[in-house]
């Protein structure tokens, strides 16, 4: 299994002190080297997570920023991000993995579902939210992430009553679940088997939105057995 050098956080600690072009262009080949070692880390984890789900994307962010839109002008992120998707219509959800020093973590999820998805996941737990809190509330849901995380609104959605018992959960715009690492704990030699280990307890929370996901009010899925028997 590999493991992360110190040189990536020493990297990224100085680029946040000194992020701009000439820096940047003055340490390009400091880059190339640590980039192509956590790429190959990332890399690692991709080839694990096949054994264990369908991935079908394997996106390693760049460190150039988009500015266009951004009051923050500063041209490099100050972190390295891993995004690996499920096999879509019928697997929902994408793993990530953000390293950055003093602020690394992994999580997944749903971070921004469109209008369609989110009425969907709503009305699910409207009808019945016993499957969603069972799963919240498994020992090991509990142990790497505490509980559902994601932004919220401030009353209830329009068309659902402020008085409905799972209201907790008909309030969220995001479903999020997020484990945090020290810098410490990046470093140890079995970070990358915490990472797969931290990725796989998301299984049953995606496994329950995928479900949903792919199915109408009713249950009956929205594709047909061949799409279904390709994504097998």
């Amino acid at each position: 299994m590999k493991t992360l050098g110190k040189e990536y956080l020493d990297f990224l600690s100085d680029l946040s002190q000194n992020n701009n072009k000439i820096w940047f262009a003055e340490n390009k080949l400091r880059f190339d080297s640590v980039f192509a070692e956590v790429k190959s880390f990332f890399k690692e984890i991709y080839d694990v997570m096949q054994q264990h789900d369908h991935i079908s994307l394997f996106h390693t962010h760049r460190i150039y920023r988009d500015v266009r839109f951004s009051k923050d002008k500063t041209p490099y992120k100050n972190y390295f991000g891993l995004h690996l998707g499920r096999a879509k219509p019928l697997l929902r959800g994408g793993y990530y993995l953000s390293l950055e020093p003093g602020k690394s973590f992994v999580g997944g999820g749903f971070w921004e579902p469109n209008n369609i998805d989110l009425l969907r996941i709503r009305k699910e737990i409207e009808m019945d939210d016993r499957e969603l809190r069972d799963i919240i509330s498994e020992d090991r849901f509990k142990q790497y992430f505490d509980e559902l995380k994601g932004e919220e609104l401030k009353t209830a959605p329009k068309g659902f009553d402020k008085g409905h018992p799972s209201i907790d959960l008909l309030r969220k715009k995001q479903f999020l679940v997020m484990r945090s690492f020290t810098d410490k704990e990046v470093m140890k030699a079995n970070f990358l088997d915490e990472v797969i280990a931290t990725f796989i307890a998301m299984r049953p929370f995606f496994d329950y939105m995928s479900a949903v996901l792919t199915t109408d009010v009713n249950g009956v899925s929205l594709f047909d057995s061949e799409t279904a028997k390709d994504r097998r």
